[in-house]
Parts: C-alpha cells; structure tokens; sequence
C-alpha cells in the first residue's frame, strides 16, 4: 500500500535513466506512490521525512528480468553440474519435494535479498505446485513484480512430483492468472510459464499462448542457454528451440525468453522482428558453463534485452550489482572489446530496458515525473569506490568523475541504503522494513534442511 506522504530524497545525484539518460544534481519529491519534482539541490522544502542521499547516487529501482524464487533455498545444493545433469539429479527433485512452508520460506529469503540490493521488480518463474505462496510473500514485501506456475507436461527425468498432464497446467495457470494478474493494485502480474521446450509439449505451448492473450499477460520460458540443451532439441524437433517456440505463437513483445546464450545473429534478427525480449543472465550462464550470452549483437539486432540473476542454485547469488558488473566485462571479453559495452547501456539493461522488456516502462524503469517511485539509493563513499572526485566533476565524467561507471564497476550491494517501491520504504537505514530478516533467515534454515531430507538430495 503506498504512503499518503511527502518524501524528499535530497542531497544525491540522480542517474535519472530518461531519454536523454541525464544524471543531475538533485533532489526527488515523491508523493504517495508518484515521483513529483525532480529539482536542484534545495529548492524543495519540507516533507514529512528526508532519505540524506548525500554522497550517494539515487538511481531508479533495478528491473530483475529473470529469477527463480523457488529455488532461494537450494543455494550451494546444486554446485558444479551441467544444465541438464543441475536440473535432473538436483533441482527438479527438490522442487517436487517443496511443501507450502518450505516453498513460503523460499520465496522470502529471495525477495529479501533482492529488496535489500535494491531490486523493487522481478519476473519470477515458480515451479508446478503451490504458486499462490510466491503471490502471497510478493504481496506481503511490497515487491512489484510478475509471477507464475512452472508447466511441465511432458520430459525425461521430470519426478512424480511435478508431473501433470496439459489440461492440469493450463487449468491451474488460468485459475491463478485469474487471481493474481493485476493484484495489489497493479502491483502484481500473472506471467505464464512454459519450462522449456524440452518439458513443454506442442498443444501446452499452442494453448498457453492463446490463454496468455486472452488474459493479457505475459510468457516467460528458457531458451537457447546450454549447447547440450541446444543439442537435445536439435535431436528431437530438428531446429533450435527459439524457432520452434515461435512457430507455436511462443514470440512477441509479450514473450520474455532468459538466456538467448546460444543464439546466432540471423535468429535475433527474427526476434526482434517479433518482438521478443531476451533476459540476459550471466552469472548463471558462467556458472552452469553455458557461455557468454552476445549481448551488444542482441542489441545491435534490435532485441531488448533486460538483466536476471536467474536462481540461488545456479549463481549462487540473486545480487543485481554482480549481474551488472558481470554483463558489462562479459561483453567485453565476448567481443574483445574494451569499449563493446558502456556503463550507461549495462545500467539500462537492469532498469528502463529491463522494465521495457517486462512491458511497464511508462511506469517504472526511470527518474521522471509522474513514474512511479521506485527508487534506490546507494552511498559511493566506500572505501571500494574512493576517492570521489570533488568539485563538479560529473558533468563531463573526467577524472573518474562518472557515478555511472562507478555504480557499476565499483559498487556492491551492501552499499544500498534506502529503497521505496510504489513510494513506500521497504528498505531504510540499510535495514528491511516489509520483511523480518532475523525471522527470514531463520525460516529459511529450518526449512532448507526439512527440504533436503525429503529430497534425499546428498
């Protein structure tokens, strides 16, 4: 529920992230749940409470375009296996052994490391059963975000546990799109979500694109992030995932696909002809050795492309500030390029493009007036990111000046202050307001080990 008050954040230097991608010296009114004046430095008055952003950068909330609640607490179960083997021997498994509790305690655990790094939008895909918990533990942490049930109705090694037929998983989806799309005053979202195309059958993936537009909602599903996934499907369907996908209604500037690591540039030229946003997720894609992701091509094609840390299990952390520094060397190292992708572009990627991919950037993604006031600051004093230029340096980003670069080369999460979504604190002073994080952290250690036990993962 957002706050019926004045805020001022004052005394920071804005990274606006707008058209014109100006960074500001500036103070920020937010009013209930709006951002209403951006202005220079003191000539907002008063308000009924001030965030001192001084020596900070305030910077619009990070769009999370790719994540796996459900598996939060699997973090350090999964280590060191391929796509395949990681899903077969380990996290499907524990996904079929989630009970209500355990998943609840999932979910929190990660938006609460989200929120307190200044994540304030996720897209989330759930596993089969008990998807109405995620909704429950968004709506109680005050994250906007997009949610849904993982449909599986076919694939090798899939558990007893998350097995069910076409109709089962598009009468569940439709019941829970029906329930939570739109909720929390617009807040939350039903997203649709097919697995993957080797856990998908043809009719699942027809229908699911019918009912997702007759819902208007969107699709979210993997693809192209493995070479031996990659090769799998090339065996069974003989083509590459993306071009079947979209050969059953699965493309479009509803679609959001995570990974895209395999693609080749005639493929993101089809996609983005289409429409379909791509989730970059490189951290998990070095973890699991998937390969690095061309995201200048994406770009270069035309894709929009958004920025996930993709799940516990295979990162092992849900940190928006690892993604963007990650995104932005991986580039390099990709192209052999120092220059292949600027700081402002790798920003954008987690916060206007990111919120451009989800299909809410007339809402959120950027600092300007009458957005939606989801907001991060975070401090640029710390001894990692000293010694800050003094003067007015910023301006033409000479002598290590630039707060962009140095948000994202040299800032980390615990440098995050405050954060507000739809103008309310969910994080002030570096502490979690919406959510316990003692209680979190307990919850999530007794049920992480009840899971294990039931997973009889070893």
């Amino acid at each position: 529920m957002s706050l019926d008050i004045d805020v001022i954040i004052r005394g920071g230097t804005v990274i606006t992230m707008d058209p014109e991608r100006r960074v500001l010296r500036a103070d920020v009114l937010v009013r209930g749940d709006r951002i209403v004046a951006i202005e220079p430095r003191g000539r907002i008055g008063t308000a009924a409470r001030v965030v001192d952003a001084d020596g900070c950068v305030v910077v619009p909330g990070f769009v999370q375009a790719h994540v796996h609640l459900c598996q939060a607490l699997f973090r350090g179960m999964a280590d060191d296996l391929p796509l395949m083997d990681w899903l077969r021997r380990r996290i499907w498994p524990l996904e079929a052994a989630h009970d209500e509790a355990s998943l609840r305690a999932s979910a929190r655990l990660g938006l609460a490391e989200m929120m307190r790094a200044g994540t304030t939008t996720i897209l989330d895909i759930g596993t089969v059963h008990h998807e109405d918990v995620v909704f429950e533990a968004m709506a109680e942490s005050g994250m906007r975000g997009f949610s849904g049930k993982a449909m599986m109705d076919r694939g090798q090694g899939v558990p007893k546990g998350l097995r069910e037929t076409t109709r089962e998983s598009l009468r569940e989806s439709e019941r829970l799109a029906a329930k939570w799309h739109g909720a929390e005053s617009g807040r939350l979202g039903y997203a649709f979500g097919p697995r993957f195309i080797l856990s998908c059958s043809e009719g699942l993936l027809r229908e699911t694109a019918t009912l997702a537009r007759d819902k208007g909602a969107r699709i979210h599903s993997h693809a192209s992030e493995h070479k031996g996934e990659r090769d799998e499907v090339r065996k069974i369907l003989g083509k590459d995932d993306v071009d079947v996908l979209a050969g059953w209604g699965i493309a479009g500037p509803d679609v959001i696909l995570a990974h895209g690591v395999q693609l080749g540039r005639a493929q993101m030229k089809r996609m983005a002809e289409r429409g379909t946003r791509i989730a970059h997720c490189p951290s998990a894609n070095l973890k699991l050795a998937s390969g690095i992701a061309d995201v200048v091509a994406m770009r270069e094609a035309g894709l929009v492309v958004g920025i996930g840390a993709d799940g516990a299990p295979c990162n092992n952390r849900m940190d928006p500030f690892t993604e963007l520094r990650q995104a932005a060397l991986l580039a390099k190292v990709r192209r052999e390029d120092a220059a292949a992708l600027a700081p402002i572009d790798a920003l954008a990627m987690l916060t206007i493009d990111g919120a451009k991919a989800l299909g809410i950037d007339g809402q959120v993604g950027s600092i300007e007036i009458g957005k939606k006031a989801d907001v991060a600051v975070v401090r640029l004093d710390g001894l990692h990111c000293e010694p800050l230029p003094t003067g007015e340096p910023y301006e033409d980003g000479a002598a290590g000046g630039d707060p962009v670069a140095r948000l994202v080369y040299s800032a980390t999460a615990s440098d995050v202050t405050d954060v507000l979504i739809d103008g309310r604190a969910v994080v002030r002073g570096g502490a979690l307001r919406t959510l316990e994080e003692g209680a979190v952290r307990e919850e999530a250690r007794r049920e992480a080990l009840r899971l294990r036990k039931r997973a009889e993962i070893r």
